[in-house]
């Protein structure tokens, strides 16, 4: 596994896959299981004509660091380098829930380094919206208060959309809940999602863009998607019928519209 050094941070990042078209750098959300859990199903679905980068941000996987808190900038700070480290030339960015204002960050930046830009879940500013900072208080309060088994039901509840739940059945759902424990890093991520504000960083993106809303989302709900769509001049904007982690629900449907999307000159 590729290691980048980025300030205090040991950055591991894994690569898969190979062909003629730009890298997809996959930028994964809340969770100290970071890209494994994320991408593991869904990544390979894209890797047949081009290379997938999947690094582990601060509090995820394999990555390491002081333990301070986070930014936005020092996360994209990271996958900037990561997108350094893995190649030439520019890549496409794909950024999930947290990781999507991560990835406008990185866009932001870093134009020059950015083909296509995907944004999945995302939103631009937590304080804007009293539903998103409660939401993302009560996830803090039961990390700091609650034992494993209650948050990972309640991450379990709202990362999903009733009817996915409903789907898979208790015992499936069941196997879900102790994958999503309120480790140090989940908790430093839902820190940090307490305190997004992107504003000021979005007319600064150039990079032709993809915004993807759930229409079922109850973690991030599907207006702030529609809200980065207007914010972003060059962009055009998707729903899938989903909760939050759409790309479980609906494979199929997610790797169209981004495969669509990706394969536009």
């Amino acid at each position: 596994m590729p290691i980048v050094t980025v300030a205090d941070a040991q950055v591991h990042y894994e690569r898969s896959g190979s062909g003629p078209l730009p890298r997809l750098v996959l930028v994964h959300g809340t969770g100290s299981a970071g890209a494994a859990l994320t991408w593991g199903g869904i990544g390979p679905r894209f890797a047949a004509d081009r290379e997938i980068v999947t690094p582990d941000l601060s509090g995820a996987g394999n990555t390491t660091d002081d333990g301070a808190p986070l930014t936005v900038e020092g996360l994209a700070a990271q996958v900037i380098a990561v997108i350094e480290d893995s190649g030439t030339g520019p890549a496409d960015l794909l950024g999930f829930s947290m990781g999507a204002p991560v990835a406008a960050a990185v866009a932001a930046l870093r134009p020059d380094l950015v083909r296509r830009l995907v944004l999945v879940a995302g939103w631009a500013h937590t304080d804007g919206d009293p539903y998103l900072r409660n939401f993302f208080g009560v996830w803090q309060r039961l990390g700091q208060q609650a034992d494993a088994e209650t948050f990972g039901r309640y991450i379990t509840m709202t990362g999903f959309s009733r009817d996915f739940l409903r789907a898979l059945g208790n015992e499936e759902v069941e196997r879900m809940v102790p994958n999503l424990p309120p480790t140090p890093g989940t908790l430093r991520h839902v820190d940090l999602d307490t305190r997004i504000d992107i504003r000021a960083l979005l007319p600064r993106v150039t990079a032709r863009t993809l915004v993807v809303g759930g229409t079922q989302d109850i973690t991030v709900p599907v207006e702030h998607s529609r809200a980065l769509h207007a914010a972003l001049a060059d962009s055009t904007y998707e729903e899938i019928d989903a909760g939050h982690v759409m790309f479980f629900e609906q494979p199929e449907a997610f790797v169209k519209v981004v495969g669509d999307f990706l394969a536009t000159s």
